[in-house]
């Protein structure tokens, strides 16, 4: 299907009105509309760059009526007409354009982020149904944002900085915020940063360092006098007093929790598993609402017992460690 879905698309907004012509790269006046295909042999001139004539292309294809776009979703999901999943993915080119200019500034390539965007239309159009309800742009939007995303997280540096959901909310807010305090007249502290953008206070400092310093490989040679590299002053293997009694500290506080586990059950032991566990073993946790829509609930019940379990854990754990650290379980 990938073949036959790689031809680009425009897109009309959830209203009856559709989207403006995009905007060229420069930020310039847009260009007019192209001709019709010419004979080469009058001369007529083309864009030379590749994003302009991309842009060109997507322009004269026609954009979807409401009820061709249902039409058309009906026709691929019921009969696996590719013809018409090729129509509705081409029709909605152009809303990938203007997803990847809201992301262009982390990433100097905006064709890259295109065509990151392109294949994230392709997975909407497999995965959406036209009895939803809803418009079909309004739904492949979080597609192309989700694939737009990942390229960047994945190839913004050769150290990923953005795994788990803060640092990617870090990732992508935090120089704004920094300015908009900026202009209320506040002081862009970290703890002022993280209370605005609901995050931990050690993540913003975290996250600043990340994006203030640059990638350095460990075969670069110190300095061009020597043939030493930065590898060769990197502390060894050796394991302190230090390190192997917090390591022992850990594993302690690890089988404990596997005990307090088996204490759980029903919703607990689920929050327990997909949300503070997962915490512990430094895995990215399943939000509130994903597991308020698995149970029927809402996410602030699921919060409720979240807290409660983590008070449960927390008793658990002094009781039976009677010298315990504080520990944090996070947001």
């Amino acid at each position: 299907m990938a073949d036959e879905l790689d031809n680009p698309t425009t897109v009309e907004s959830d209203g009856d009105a559709p989207l403006e012509d995009v905007p060229p790269a420069d930020g310039g006046d847009a260009p007019p509309p192209p001709p019709a295909p010419a004979d080469l042999s009058t001369g007529a001139l083309i864009p030379l760059d590749n994003l302009q004539r991309y842009l060109a292309e997507i322009r004269r294809i026609p954009l979807l009526t409401r009820e061709e776009e249902h039409d058309l979703a009906v026709r691929w999901k019921e009969h696996g007409d590719r013809q018409a999943a090729w129509r509705l993915v081409t029709a909605n080119l152009r809303l990938v354009v203007m997803i990847a200019r809201d992301y262009q500034r982390a990433v100097y390539n905006l064709l890259d982020l295109i065509q990151e965007g392109n294949v994230g239309l392709l997975e909407a159009v497999k995965q959406f149904d036209p009895y939803r309800g809803v418009r079909f742009p309004s739904y492949a939007v979080w597609w192309i944002r989700a694939y737009v995303i990942r390229y960047i997280m994945n190839n913004w540096r050769m150290v990923k900085v953005g795994t788990t959901q803060a640092q990617r909310k870090l990732f992508f807010n935090l120089q704004k915020e920094r300015d908009r305090l900026e202009r209320e007249g506040f002081s862009a502290e970290p703890k002022l940063i993280a209370e605005r953008l609901g995050v931990k206070e050690a993540e913003v400092v975290e996250m600043q360092q990340r994006l203030s310093s640059r990638d350095l490989s460990v075969d670069a040679p110190v300095d061009d006098t020597e043939d030493a590299t930065m590898l060769d002053f990197l502390a060894g293997p050796e394991r302190t007093a230090d390190s192997v009694a917090d390591e022992e500290y850990h594993r302690l506080v690890r089988a404990k929790a596997d005990e307090f586990k088996k204490t759980l059950g029903g919703k607990d032991l689920v929050i327990y598993e997909r949300r503070l566990e997962a915490l512990m073993r430094d895995e990215e946790p399943a939000t509130l609402q994903e597991i308020g829509d698995h149970y029927g609930i809402t996410r602030e019940r699921v919060r409720q017992i979240e807290a409660r379990v983590k008070k449960k854990l927390g008793a658990y754990l002094r009781d039976q460690i009677p010298d315990i650290k504080d520990i944090e379980f996070g947001a």
